[in-house]
Order: structure tokens, then sequence, then C-alpha cells
């Protein structure tokens, strides 16, 4: 990987091709992100970026924060992701990471956090089928047999059943950059994204 951002979730919309052709997309507002720290292979064991997003209010920072990014030369951050870049030894602390990284056309993976949807059937959570719905029917949207007779005499682990659904980690794989606004630091990307408006993603080249 040699190119990634931390950006929030802003929406969606829809542009326009050339040929009238309507694209959904995604709205984020992607960094300027600051390098905090450098991990190299003599000191860590590994090469990688810490990127900074966000300024953080100096009172709402404890004191391991801000002397952390007092050694980079930055204003505390509300978040802090590391990437594994090929290239981290390019890098500088205070450098900005900037939305023109990236150009119309480009493959990314996309990370966030999915929509919270609490507790749920098994209708909803896995797409199971209802029973019939006729006067006589006790069986209508709740879970059926469970498993096994005499053996093994219990429900196997990993049943899908009810439960907390959403509100885990999920990447949307191999969406196309649309529009890059290096003004407004603002990427268009097609189609859907993981997490609730204002929520924070994380924008990487794909690995696909």
């Amino acid at each position: 990987m040699k190119k990634a951002i931390i950006g929030t979730k802003m929406g969606m919309t829809q542009v326009f091709k050339e040929d009238g052709t309507m694209v959904p997309v995604t709205v984020i507002k992607a960094g300027p992100c600051a390098v905090v720290q450098l991990k190299t292979i003599e000191n860590d064991g590994y090469a990688a970026v810490q990127l900074g997003f966000e300024d953080k209010k100096e009172n709402n920072a404890n004191k391991c924060e801000k002397g952390h990014f007092a050694k980079s030369g930055v204003a505390p951050k509300k978040v802090v992701k590391e990437m594994k870049f090929e290239n981290a030894a390019e890098y500088n602390l205070a450098d900005e990471v900037k939305v023109d990284i990236f150009q119309v056309g480009d493959r990314v993976d996309i990370t966030g956090t999915s929509k919270g949807k609490g507790y749920q059937g098994g209708i909803k959570r896995h797409g199971f089928a209802r029973g019939p719905m006729a006067h006589g029917s006790k069986y209508h949207r709740a879970s059926g047999s469970m498993g096994s007779s005499a053996t093994p005499s219990h429900v196997l682990k990993g049943k899908k059943l009810p439960g907390q659904m959403g509100n885990e980690r999920s990447t949307m794989l191999n969406l196309e950059v649309v529009v890059v606004d290096t003004d407004k630091n603002v990427l268009l990307v097609k189609g859907a994204v993981p997490g609730i408006r204002g929520s924070v993603v994380t924008v990487r080249e794909t690995v696909k």
C-alpha cells in the first residue's frame, strides 16, 4: 500500500457523466492528515506511518497525548491510525497527507463501522424465510428447528440466530473514485460506504 487517508462520511448524492449516466456516490471529507509518528524497521521491526485526523482541543488531550503529539510538532488529533506504506521512508514528521494523493478512476477500499441496528430477529439479521401466516400456524417469524436429535443433542456452535446486528467493522472493496475536489478536501466515491453520516472512515488503495 502506497497511499491512504482518513476522513468522515458526509452522506450520499449523485453525479452525472458526460453521456448523461447517473452515478450514485458517497461524499467523503478526506484529510488533511498529519504525520504524527514514523515506525522504522530499526526501532520497531516494521515500517509504517501514523496519521492524525481532525484537531482536538488542547484541554481534551491528556498528558500522554500532549507529549506524543509534541514530538511531531502537530496539534493533538481526535483520530490516529497507522498505515503500512511501502514508501514510509519518504515521509517526515508533520508532513500533510491530502486528498490529492488520489486521482479520478483510482480504485479504493473503504473501511468504517456499519450502522448499529440493535437486537434483531433471524429474518432481518440473516434473511431467513418466515413460516405460514395462516390462522392455524403457530410458526411465523420465530426461529425454527435448533439442531439434531440424540446426536449431538445440542445446538451447534455458530448457528445463525437472533442477536445484535450491525455496529461492526466493515470494508467495501474496489470502489471507483469519481471526483477529487482538492479545494474542499472531498472525495466522491461510486457506491455505498459503511457507517452513518459523520462517522470516521479509512480510504486505502485497493488490494484487488
